[in-house]
């Protein structure tokens, strides 16, 4: 960690316990920011400290703030900071925390800097107006924000403020979601579908056009019209409208299709800008339909099955238009005839326009001089027919798919090089490269490489140091850590999600003796030689031939002869004479999930001061004996696995151990691991549980299972309420449940059952307060998995 950082974070009381977990997050912010980022966010560690609105606040800014920042750019963070300072005097630290805390979601569902300042800048609005209802709409920010645009939530927010300016309980319950009025505003303001639901599939499906990259970003222009923006293009960069509703039938993703599919066109096969002197209004919208009209054709003679896409757009518009304006109705009919050659129009000026136009298009579309002459020509032949109506009205055509086309006037090749990549996050990508001694020493004044190095050299043996008599590693070096992994916790209370709300770092402890896990199995050898009956017994029987079925794969001799001689006898022949073929595969893969909570360091049977007391074995002695029986035996069977371990201290450290991987053998390595593990520190089950589920879920086995070992129930030193962390590992149990991985658990508590049982269900846990009962419950536990 870099001195600035260290100086900035002198504010913190707990600064100490939480060491590993700002060190993952300072890494996690030098990978992603450039210097200048990494200024601010250090300068708005010092800005949360002068607030004093406690520690938990300077800890989510910490560790939030890389997160938001890869999502928009670093250069939100001061907006973010100005935010606060503001917010500051109108309320509380908690709501400030609950603020920082939702804004990784906040960043993810709005996509765009912009967007976030109009959101920070309503929560002003709020904090001025409706005070009391800036706590509750946070907590329900995930539900907001999965279902409303920015706009959706700027008029449901201040609808409320305005209806409950002076009930002080009225606002708590509007923005609790808990009013009939809050719920009824929020369903009127639902769009349909979200752009950033579909960003990603939209890249992919341009990508898959093109094979280039196009860059896309969410519009909010909802504030004062339901119907939102346009699309358009600026700086190289998509715009789209953050919400689309379904259409005269048509979903709301095929509109963001075509608009994306149109808006990649122009950027595609638009090279040079058009003419624009001389015309007025009116001439120049004209012109861009055939510009439209031109782009879309090039697109469709390299993929055809565009043009069935933006007709049906064309096909429903039409009618739409018939009761507008008739020079709008002129138009639209025109737009769908110069996309589809096929479309007969009976007014002659739009069918001898579109013929010529799709003449030219064939010798000379890449030349966009076309649109200009073919759309000079129709605008002078449709004043001929209807009286010419005012520029808003042509431009309420009923098209929703089609960009406002400022791109086609003020196309500049060089924009790109100058402007066209600003918005993009400024990221130093540290470089890791292996390098030999040699090279380390000529060309290295210092061997130790910052937090913030652009460049980091690797060496592939020790360093050693002569006068020191030992290597750089052991004197210098710190134990490496993880980026920070978050993930949601249930809140019981409201019965929903707090987005992002526990950070789980993974971390490495000392290693032991491989030798003290062989001492387990010689120890316990009369348990072992039982598993070794069960692991026969479960382990993979291939190809099982069964004879006596009626139908079946093959014929049994046997039984057909003897059925044939009893047909000669006059006897009644025994029918089951074919033979059925099974396969018993065996595809399972398991975490084995240790607690390794201060608990676990309790002697076993014998309290503290009583004679014995320093040779009784401990609880961590007996999850030690417990997780080496089950490895020995897992490996024995073939199966894949993992063993892991947990403990946390608060939400914002959640520390995870991996002591064997599912790529690595059980061997020495491993078993060293194993033997070194120690206790300390709570038990936050619900956040272990689901990173060990995203471990699992990167196995390809058909069956996936998280094996978990306790001494208790769960508990934090942050969390007061008993009930919270059992309801959370409760719901982390039920999610893993409906991905498609089963959760047991070996509890060692004797006492367990009065709360195990409302956390992983009547059959998902087994109580094993010795070490001699676990062969009682493997059959159960393996059954599950083979039935």
């Amino acid at each position: 960690m870099t001195p600035d950082m260290q100086d900035a974070l002198s504010c913190l009381k707990s600064g100490a316990e939480h060491a590993q977990a700002l060190e993952a997050s300072h890494h996690e912010a030098a990978r992603l920011l450039s210097p200048r980022g990494l200024e601010h966010y250090v300068t708005g560690i010092r800005a949360m400290c002068t607030l004093n609105k406690g520690d938990d606040l300077v800890m989510t800014y910490v560790q939030e703030m890389p997160g938001v920042a890869r999502e928009l750019g670093e250069d939100i963070i001061p907006d973010i900071v100005g935010a606060l300072m503001k917010l500051a005097s109108h309320t509380s630290g908690t709501v400030l925390t609950l603020l920082l805390g939702s804004l990784g979601l906040a960043a993810t569902r709005l996509g765009d800097a912009e967007l976030m300042r109009g959101y920070l800048g309503l929560l002003h609005q709020l904090a001025g107006k409706a005070p009391r209802g800036l706590r509750p709409m946070l907590e329900h920010s995930d539900e907001l924000f999965a279902k409303l645009t920015l706009g959706g939530l700027r008029r449901w927010a201040l609808w409320g403020a305005q209806a409950h300016a002076r009930d002080l309980d009225g606002q708590l319950a509007y923005f609790g979601l808990a009013s009939e009025a809050s719920r009824a505003v929020l369903q009127q303001e639902r769009r349909g579908t979200l752009f950033v639901d579909n960003q990603r599939r939209l890249n992919f499906y341009l990508r898959a056009l093109w094979a280039r990259a196009f860059f896309m970003r969410p519009t909010s222009g909802d504030y004062e019209s339901r119907e939102g923006l346009r699309p358009f293009i600026e700086e190289f960069q998509i715009h789209l409208p953050d919400a689309f509703d379904d259409w005269q039938g048509i979903p709301g993703v095929d509109l963001y299709r075509a608009a994306a599919a149109h808006c990649a066109a122009h950027l595609v096969y638009t090279t040079a800008p058009l003419d624009g002197a001389g015309l007025s209004p009116a001439q120049r919208f004209v012109v861009t339909l055939f510009e439209d009209a031109r782009v879309e054709a090039l697109a469709v003679a390299e993929f055809p099955g565009l043009r069935k896409l933006w007709g049906a757009i064309h096909a429903h518009a039409i009618p739409l238009a018939a009761n507008a304006h008739p020079m709008q109705s002129l138009l639209t009919r025109l737009a769908r005839a110069l996309l589809d050659p096929e479309y007969k129009d009976p007014e002659p000026a739009i069918a001898e326009s579109a013929a010529c136009f799709h003449e030219h298009c064939a010798t000379r579309g890449t030349d966009n001089a076309i649109s200009r002459e073919a759309g000079l020509a129709f605008h002078d032949r449709a004043l001929e027919l209807v009286a010419l109506p005012s520029l808003r009205v042509l431009e309420d055509m009923p098209l929703p798919y089609r960009d406002d086309n400022r791109y086609c006037w003020a196309f500049d090749e060089n924009l790109f090089i100058t402007q066209g990549l600003d918005y993009l996050p400024e990221r130093a990508r540290q470089v890791r490269r292996q390098v030999s001694v040699m090279e380390m020493v000529n060309e290295l004044d210092c061997e130790l490489a910052g937090d913030d190095a652009q460049e980091v050299w690797n060496l592939a043996t020790p360093f050693w140091l002569d006068q020191e008599d030992c290597t750089i590693n052991e004197l210098e070096g710190r134990e490496p850590i993880s980026e920070p992994f978050h993930y949601p916790e249930w809140d019981y209370h409201v019965q929903l999600y707090r987005p992002d709300w526990t950070s789980v770092i993974e971390r490495r402890q000392e290693r032991g003796d491989p030798a003290l896990m062989d001492e387990i199995l010689t120890r316990h050898r009369p348990i072992a030689s039982r598993i070794r009956h069960l692991i026969d017994a479960l382990q993979p029987q291939g190809v099982v031939r069964r004879r006596g079925y009626e139908e079946g794969e093959e014929l049994d001799l046997e039984a057909a002869v003897r059925a044939m001689v009893d047909i000669r006898r006059g006897v009644m022949p025994d029918p089951r004479i074919n033979i059925r073929i099974t396969r018993h595969v065996r595809d399972l893969a398991i975490v084995v999930l240790m607690d390794l909570s201060e608990s676990t360091n309790e002697k076993v049977g014998v309290n503290e001061g009583e004679p014995g007391y320093d040779e009784a074995p401990s609880i961590l002695d007996l999850t030690r004996e417990a997780t080496g029986l089950l490895a020995w035996a897992i490996d024995a069977i073939g199966d894949a696995f993992a063993v892991h371990g947990f403990a946390s201290d608060g939400r914002h450290d959640v520390r995870y151990y991996r002591f064997k991987d599912f790529d690595q053998d059980y061997g020495d390595a491993a078993k060293s691991r194993m033997a070194g593990m120690r206790g300390g520190l709570s038990t936050r089950m619900g956040a272990a549980l689901r990173h060990a589920g995203h471990h699992l879920e990167q196995q390809p086995a058909q069956k996936r299972l998280v094996l978990l070992i306790t001494d208790g129930e769960p508990a934090d030193i942050d969390e007061r309420d008993p009930q919270y962390l059992r309801h959370d590992a409760k719901k982390a149990v039920e999610d893993l449940r409906t991905r498609g991985i089963h959760t047991h658990c070996l509890t060692l508590d004797p006492e367990a059952d009065r709360y195990v049982a409302r956390i992983f269900g009547e059959n998902g846990y087994s109580i094993v307060d010795q070490v001699e009962r676990l062969p009682e419950r493997l059959p159960g536990v393996f059954g599950v998995l083979t039935g």
